[in-house]
């Protein structure tokens, strides 16, 4: 499958999941291992009405969709992907009225397990909103 149409058809695979269509997820990028969504800010993601910020729910449910695109995009994984362990540090609050964009890499394969890293942002691309790692099912390796 060539990199546009695996690209697509990923693209199609996250936006048919409900929670990412109804976060507003889109996959930007993904190639070799690394995948890049944002998630538009919108009032009804919001988790304290005193301030705007985006609840945590929102956040670590866009970390964990761009960490399993990045691990289905890893030349040596065939097939799908399921989330084994997912542990997030939130750094800090995302700006209210900004949007949030996840990049993921997957560093390591073995044959049953995939190792991911990501980092969450909102429009202050050196102060990271969240990071990640988290290890994830392969389903088949090259």
């Amino acid at each position: 499958m060539s990199d546009p149409d695996k690209l697509k058809l990923a693209r199609q695979f996250i936006e048919a999941i409900p929670h990412s269509r109804d976060l507003g997820m889109k996959l930007t990028q993904m190639e070799d291992g690394a995948a890049v969504i944002t998630m538009p800010y919108d009032d009804r993601l919001i988790g304290d009405p005193e301030t705007g910020v985006i609840s945590g729910g929102a956040v670590s449910a866009l970390m964990d969709t761009c960490c399993g695109a990045a691990v289905m995009s890893h030349p040596k994984n065939l097939g799908g992907t399921a989330t084994l362990d997912l542990r997030i540090d939130y750094m800090r609050a995302a700006t209210p009225g900004q949007a949030i964009t996840t990049t993921a890499t997957c560093y390591h394969v073995t044959r049953s397990v995939a190792f991911v890293r990501a980092t969450a942002c909102d429009d202050d691309g050196d102060n990271p909103v969240a990071t990640a790692t988290g290890a994830f099912t392969v389903e088949g390796t090259r």
